[in-house]
This record gives structure tokens, C-alpha cells and sequence, in this order.
């Protein structure tokens, strides 16, 4: 629901009107508001049920993401977030996060006895 006010938002300050924006907005309200959206598929020119239509399809190279946002914890307590490639390599990350100016006072001086990598999920660095 929210993704569709976006889009709603975004082709309102655009002035957009051609009916390729339109026509997939209204077929994606539809089981939320039927009756409304059956109403603009009709004012829209179409003869035959919007529930007899296909449903958009997408374009999943455009929902990959290309960075990563990672929360970094020293001991278990979030000290810092780092954002990485969605690509980098695990060594990367642990220098990227050890880098980090509000995680290096909380590993200064101190050896880090493990290193801790969830895959896209978090970072958590052992000192002791």
C-alpha cells in the first residue's frame, strides 16, 4: 500500500497522464478498492472487467539492491552502521566496519578475538 501512494505521489508531481502509468496503477488498487478501480478502468476506455486482466508484471533486475546498509556491534551493542556494496566481499566488510569512527574507539588497543558476519544482516565484532 505504501509503495502505491508512492507511485501515486510521484506521477502527481510529474504531470504524468499517459495511460502506461495510469492503467497499472489502477489494476494494482483494484483488491484493495474494487469497485473504485473497476470504475477508472472503465472511464479508461476498457469494455471488459479489470478482473479479467492480467496483473502487471515487474522487473526484478530493478528491486536488486547495490548497497547494503549493516549495523556493526562491538560485544552485542550497535555501535555504528556502514554502508557496503551489496557485493563486497566479506574481508571488506569486516575492514569497513573495523574503519569506522565510532566503532574504532571501542576497538583501539584491543584484539579483536572474533569476527562475526550475518550475511546482509549484521556485524559483530568480539573484543576483548
Amino acid at each position: 500500500m505504501e509503495r502505491l501512494i508512492e507511485y501515486t505521489n510521484h506521477l502527481t508531481k510529474q504531470a504524468v497522464t499517459a495511460r502506461a502509468a495510469v492503467e497499472p496503477l489502477v489494476l494494482m488498487v483494484a483488491p484493495l478498492a474494487p469497485h473504485l478501480a473497476e470504475e477508472l478502468w472503465q472511464r479508461l476506455g476498457h469494455n471488459p472487467s479489470l478482473a479479467r486482466h492480467a496483473w502487471p508484471q515487474y522487473d526484478e533486475s530493478k528491486l536488486a539492491e547495490s548497497t547494503l546498509e549493516l549495523p556493526v556491534q562491538v560485544n552485542g551493542k550497535v555501535r555504528d552502521k556502514i554502508t557496503v556494496p551489496a557485493d563486497a566481499a566479506e574481508a571488506d566488510i569486516f575492514q569497513a566496519a573495523e574503519a569506522s569512527e565510532r566503532v574504532r574507539p571501542w576497538t583501539e588497543g584491543k584484539a579483536v578475538r572474533k569476527r562475526i558476519y550475518v550475511p546482509k544482516k549484521l556485524i559483530n565484532l568480539v573484543v576483548g
